[in-house]
């Protein structure tokens, strides 16, 4: 479960603290899926790297699996992440000097060695459909394949919590359809607790449950 209660966050400014955030609570389980709307600078993305313990809260609290993630030392938080976590960000983040079959793998290549990830990282490209690209690097992929790329990645792990940030915004028409499908595919699956912060009114549309980011509240009514 992921749990978020009571979240404030500030950011310091010349003219005093400026809140992004304010009393952001919520509550998703294994097999939930939300997407949360709202414009550019609505803080949107603010609220993905605090619920992925990228970034710690002025108050309030967030727990995954019963873990309140800011409680762990530097380097145990970092694990937690990659255990746990799977992030899928606007801009795909690719490493330009790997293919794309390196690319998924890179979040395994610190903790325990795993002689499956290559096989797992390879079954994932498949899924997204990207199997005859594995030897490719970013240079040579569309934007839509880049951001599958960046999905298997995110999923390499098999986390509990996959958030999306805008995960369509820089795709075509065409190619954000692909991603939104595939996001609806892995949340009928009910393997991980999906989290898509978003603008585009379509992509939400495709979720179960909306809600709506302003001025740093959560508004609406969730399905």
């Amino acid at each position: 479960m992921l749990k978020a209660e009571h979240i404030c966050k500030e950011f310091p400014t010349a003219s005093g603290p400026l809140r992004i955030l304010n009393d952001v609570s919520l509550e998703l389980r294994r097999g939930d899926a939300l997407a949360i709307m709202g414009p550019s600078g609505s803080g949107k993305s603010t609220l993905i790297y605090v619920l992925g313990a990228l970034e710690p809260p002025t108050s309030g609290l967030v727990t995954l699996e019963d873990q309140n993630p800011f409680d762990l030392p530097q380097r145990e938080l970092a694990q937690f992440r990659n255990r746990k976590i799977g992030f899928v960000f606007q801009d795909h983040c690719l490493l330009a000097q790997c293919s794309a079959l390196e690319n998924v793998l890179v979040p395994t290549f610190v903790g325990p060695p795993d002689k499956n990830t290559a096989s797992r990282a390879k079954t994932l490209l498949d899924r997204v459909g990207l199997s005859g690209r594995a030897d490719h690097p970013p240079g040579a992929l569309s934007g839509g394949e880049k951001q599958r790329v960046a999905l298997a990645r995110a999923l390499i792990r098999s986390p509990l919590l996959l958030l999306c940030d805008e995960p369509t915004g820089n795709l075509d028409r065409r190619a954000a359809e692909s991603i939104a499908d595939l996001l609806v595919e892995i949340h009928h699956q009910r393997e991980t607790i999906l989290l898509v912060v978003t603008h585009n009114a379509e992509l939400a549309a495709r979720f179960p449950r909306q809600l709506e980011l302003i001025d740093g509240q959560l508004r609406g009514t969730e399905g």
